[in-house]
């Protein structure tokens, strides 16, 4: 319902917007604008399904063969004990937990293309053992909420765009990107716990948030200890051997269990192919209603507005041409990465401003866009407090990724 709301609600400002800059300021042509946003919004919602077809249906075929040789209930039992604690309502042993630590194990090491296939496999699994199949199930609100959250140890994309724009240390914002996606993490997940009344102090879910917090210090420890050029190189070589290990195991694992590995990888790719099409409207639906609002000129009015605000309150405002960027970021990747590339380039990518654009991006993830594809690809109509907890997530992630940058760079 929440998104059905938040949908009407782009859609009406945009139009409303557009006939008060239409008819207070003469601006004759911001329909054809609004009109040809919905075009083109169309177009590329279609093309970003269709490119996610090839990748579904390779990792969804590779997942098949995993499931099929047993490697992911062995996934799932090595996970269980913490799992079963924050996804209560799913059994001990459940295989959607296999594909849930996958998923995050992939979006941790920025590998977007491998993660996407693996949580849409964690919803396939998670909406069988579902009473309400129009409904999203406590777990998987607590899992797109996770998985919105987007956290991300060696951020290489945003650390390339800084290195293309002359950023004279690409990796400088390494540390607080890091902080400020693990602050959202905790967000959510915190959140949706409160919500759902888990107990967040039983000793596996402290001891393993405690491990996870030492080892993302240690990650901070190896990156401010190594080169930049050395981190990138590593994360690089060692997210592609992981990927490459995921694909042949499972295949020996198939050979040793004397399974038909092809025919395993054929009936998983049908259905990938088969998500990647049932998602198609849910995705052009969002990407139409935030095109519109950009296209109207709603987005830059809220952020000059915000400016003003912040400012009469006696605020330093240097982050405010940051804003544009933190409000594209829960509605589209694509969108937020442009405005981060095209601050960097009129303020510099060494300014505050291009830094904290860089650190925006890294803070979290696409939440509009993950719901609209997770939740499509099992149609469920009720999302319930989903968007929510993703808000509360990006919300903090933002907040911690601006007071950071004061931190740090100001």
């Amino acid at each position: 319902m929440i998104l059905n709301y938040i949908w009407i609600a782009l859609v009406l400002i945009a139009v409303i917007v557009g006939l008060v800059q239409c008819f207070a300021f003469g601006q004759s042509d911001i329909f054809n604008a609004i009109l040809n946003s919905t075009f083109a919004s169309a177009k590329s919602g279609f093309e970003i399904s269709l490119g996610l077809t090839g990748v579904l249906a390779l990792w969804m075929g590779i997942m098949k063969i995993g499931e099929n040789a047993g490697v992911i209930n062995r996934f799932s039992r090595l996970v269980s004990p913490f799992f079963t604690r924050i996804f209560p309502e799913l059994p001990k042993g459940h295989p959607a937990f296999g594909s849930m630590l996958m998923n995050i194990s992939a979006t941790m090491l920025g590998i977007d293309n491998a993660a996407t296939p693996l949580g849409l496999q964690a919803m396939k699994e998670m909406q069988e053992s579902n009473p309400d199949k129009t409904k999203a199930s406590n777990s998987m609100i607590m899992f797109l909420v996770l998985v919105t959250s987007g956290l991300t140890l060696v951020p290489v994309s945003i650390m390339t765009y800084r290195a293309q724009l002359g950023a004279a240390n690409p990796a400088d914002v390494f540390l607080p990107i890091l902080l400020a996606t693990y602050f959202a993490a905790m967000a959510g997940l915190i959140s949706v716990a409160l919500i759902q009344k888990i107990n967040l102090f039983d000793k596996v879910i402290l001891g393993t948030l405690g491990g996870l917090t030492v080892f993302v210090g240690l990650i901070i420890w190896a990156a401010l200890s190594l080169p930049q050029a050395t981190v990138s190189k590593w994360s690089a070589i060692f997210a592609s051997v992981l990927l490459l290990a995921v694909i042949v195991w499972f295949i020996i694992a198939g050979m040793v269990k004397k399974i038909n590995v092809y025919d395993a990888f054929i009936d998983g790719a049908k259905d990938g192919f088969k998500t990647a099409v049932g998602i198609i409207p849910y995705l052009i639906a969002i990407l139409v209603a935030v095109g519109m609002f950009r296209a109207s000129g709603a987005m830059d009015l809220l952020v000059r507005g915000l400016g003003v605000c912040f400012a009469w309150m006696g605020l330093n405002t240097d982050f405010v041409p940051a804003l544009p960027t933190a409000f594209m970021r829960p509605l589209s990747g694509s969108g937020a990465r442009g405005l981060m590339v095209d601050a960097m380039m009129q303020y510099g990518a060494d300014s505050f401003v291009g830094r904290l654009v860089s650190i925006v991006q890294g803070s979290t993830d696409t939440t509009f866009y993950i719901l609209a594809v997770y939740f499509g690809s099992v149609n469920i109509k009720n999302t319930r407090y989903a968007v929510l907890c993703g808000l509360i997530a990006d919300f903090c992630g933002i907040v911690a990724a601006i007071l950071l940058a004061y931190v740090f760079f100001h």
